[in-house]
């Protein structure tokens, strides 16, 4: 029932040979995701995100700057700090060691949250389309 975030196969920084100069919990002057204290069973103190909630701003050596959002509602229980020492977990072990952050959706919308998710399959059908249209 917990949703761990991470950057896609198809993400441009895996893509493209970037290197990741820098990662930001820092979402504005008032809202940083390293500040999220969570505690007890029922996860008080856990920030509550929605699915356009940025979790975290990646920058590349070569300027580009992403903006990774939660995609999903629920409330942050984690953020991955070992990310901020050695960024090149997100590039190297981007599905195990190197995930952004771990959300807990609210329990009556976990299985809505995982009907809508796409299969292995119907995600790189996505990606061929996306690649045909682009070409």
């Amino acid at each position: 029932r917990i949703c761990v975030i991470t950057l896609a196969e198809a993400h441009p920084l895996l893509q493209s040979g970037k290197t990741i100069k820098n990662i930001n919990y820092q979402i504005s002057a008032n809202c940083s995701r390293l500040q999220n204290k969570v505690s007890g069973k029922s996860k008080r103190g856990a920030q509550f995100l929605t699915e356009l909630a940025p979790l975290c701003r990646i920058s590349s050596s070569d300027g580009e700057e992403y903006t990774i959002y939660s995609c999903i509602r629920g409330r942050l229980i984690e953020v991955n700090e070992n990310i901020l020492s050695n960024p090149a977990l997100l590039q190297e072990k981007p599905s195990t060691e190197g995930y952004i952050a771990v959300v807990l959706p609210k329990f009556e919308e976990s299985k809505s949250v995982t009907q809508g998710l796409l299969t292995q399959k119907e995600y790189e059908e996505v990606l061929l389309k996306r690649l045909n249209s682009s070409s």
